[in-house]
């Protein structure tokens, strides 16, 4: 958080050096100036604890709020991958992002905060370009349960911090504002992992539509599986990562156009969850 200090002494000290330079002293008012109005700092959206207090899980947008659609983009690394990232192996996609620029695409990028040690310039320049946004992806890129498509696993007593470590990771990079949103490394959660969460106040964000670009080479594939999957109020999952996801930028630069002429509107995550809330 950014906290604004008035510099009143210097604001003191500079009038001080006018009136002894012989500029003419300001006439007493009858009463004090008034302050200029202080703009309200506007807060993420985010949905309403579940029961228990529980982690609430956010999936898709209302689907009768005109067609709007949210492209997300899992930028994944996990602890254990740096030897693999220094030697050579690329799990950012700058082509992507720029794709994403030039087609005024907003998207929603969950990052994992391992990604934003090995990428801060990365890092930084996603989260403060207001196309985007960012949000978390845990620490590690470790399941949150058990048997989750092979990853390691995360201890219940460590799954808070992990979440905590990333939101220090963005910081570090540079990022200004990561949302409150959690994405669970491969989608993997059970009651005891949103319990634990509930104490960061995050919403967990999932989604409706699967691209399938995940290890995918086939770009058209890609495309049309998103294509014939989306909903108004849809998420759509994809993957920022070059090694791991070779075919999402082509993919993308298919997809967009298409879902413009069915008269749909790409928005971030956050906008969605907002409707989502309005809606109840």
């Amino acid at each position: 958080m950014t906290i604004r200090v008035r510099r009143v002494a210097a604001a003191c000290a500079l009038g001080a050096a006018l009136t002894a330079c012989g500029a003419p002293s300001a006439p007493h008012a009858s009463r004090p100036a008034p302050s200029a109005p202080t703009a309200a700092v506007s807060r993420p959206p985010t949905l309403a604890p579940g029961p228990a207090g529980l982690t609430p899980v956010f999936k898709n947008g209302p689907r009768v709020d005109g067609k709007t659609v949210a492209l997300t983009f899992d930028a994944d690394m996990t602890a254990d991958e740096g030897p693999r990232a220094a030697a050579g192996e690329h799990f950012d996609n700058p082509q992507l992002i720029a794709t994403l620029r030039t087609l005024k695409v907003p998207a929603t990028v969950f990052m994992t905060g391992r990604w934003a040690d090995e990428y801060p310039a990365e890092a930084r320049a996603i989260g403060r370009d207001p196309q985007f946004e960012i949000a978390n992806h845990s620490y590690s890129h470790y399941a949150f349960t058990g048997d989750c498509y092979g990853l390691p696993t995360v201890p219940p007593d460590r799954m808070k911090a992990d979440v905590e470590r990333a939101y220090t990771a963005f910081k570090k990079a540079g990022v200004p504002n990561a949302m409150p949103y959690f994405r669970f490394p491969g989608g993997c959660y059970d009651r005891q992992a949103l319990k634990t969460l509930s104490a960061v106040g995050v919403t967990a964000v999932q989604w409706d539509v699967v691209s399938g670009d995940a290890f995918a080479t086939d770009s058209d594939a890609v495309a049309q599986q998103v294509l014939e999957g989306v909903k108004p109020g849809s998420v759509v999952v994809m993957h920022c990562t070059r090694s791991a996801a070779p075919a999402t930028e082509r993919a993308v630069r298919m997809i967009v156009p298409e879902l413009r002429k069915k008269g749909y509107r790409f928005v971030k995550v956050s906008e969605l969850i907002g409707a989502t809330d309005r809606h109840r």
